[in-house]
């Protein structure tokens, strides 16, 4: 924290401004719960609707073994940004020739977010939704993106420990690998499937994920490296490839 985000008072300091608020923890009235339910869960509700419940936590119809992330809303992260910096600002990174923001090939949008002087890139995607409603989750979902890399609840984000503590004995046994694919997956598999003209829908149905955040990190060398051999056929007219049973649909 810079001097000028801290205030002297009797040798005290005060609570942290401008950037360094952005990596403030959220209060827990602040944190909402995001129902993921596995596609399996979600057939069944569609094919029975009695085979859901009315969510005590979210307030949702879903199955009763959903599991609950935690995220922060559009309207707590907006707080959030209006207390760093109350000139805070977004722009789309492309317009369209009519003047709007230009959206993707997938229905998802690059932003620039600018807080406290600083801008960083932001991804979002309505995630299977249509209409105004998909518009405005875009626009949440790249905000929440964008101001995660200012790390804005990045212990949301995280899967895990940020940060061990300093006397934890190291772990001894082989680590296991995570259920489901990193950001940094996730991004790269998203830029691959645009080059390759896949949707994201088309890669969840291969491996049976619910969405592309839910892709089973196991699957993501094989299935990169079909969408990468996709493209590469693709420079030279070559058919469609099958790269270790990972076959990339159009």
């Amino acid at each position: 924290m810079s001097d000028d985000d801290r205030v002297e008072d009797g040798g005290n300091t005060s609570a942290p401004t401008g950037l360094d608020l952005m990596r403030a923890p959220f209060q827990p009235n602040q944190i909402s719960k995001l129902p993921k339910p596995t596609r399996k869960q979600t057939d069944e509700v569609r094919a029975n609707f009695k085979a859901g419940i009315r969510c005590k936590i979210c307030g949702g119809w879903h199955h009763k073994d959903v599991v609950h992330l935690d995220y922060v809303g559009h309207a707590a992260l907006t707080d959030r940004l209006l207390e760093c910096d109350r000139l805070w600002n977004w722009e789309p990174v492309a317009f369209d020739d009519r003047g709007q923001p230009m959206l993707d090939q997938s229905g998802g949008m690059w932003i620039r977010l600018t807080v406290c002087g600083q801008t960083r890139l932001g991804y979002g995607h309505a995630d299977g939704k249509k209409g105004g409603d998909a518009i405005k989750e875009v626009i949440g979902d790249a905000l929440r993106n964008a101001a995660m890399r200012f790390g804005a609840a990045l212990d949301l984000w995280h899967k895990g420990d940020l940060h061990d503590a300093a006397t934890e004995e190291p772990e001894t046994k082989e680590p296991e690998s995570p259920a489901t694919i990193t950001e940094e997956q996730f991004m790269k598999l998203r830029d691959l499937a645009e080059k390759a003209g896949v949707t994201h829908e088309q890669i969840c149905e291969r491996v049976g994920a619910e969405c592309l955040d839910q892709f089973p990190a196991g699957r993501f060398a094989a299935v990169a490296k079909g969408l990468q051999a996709k493209i590469d056929a693709a420079k030279t007219t070559s058919p469609d490839v099958d790269l270790d049973g990972d076959y990339i649909p159009h």
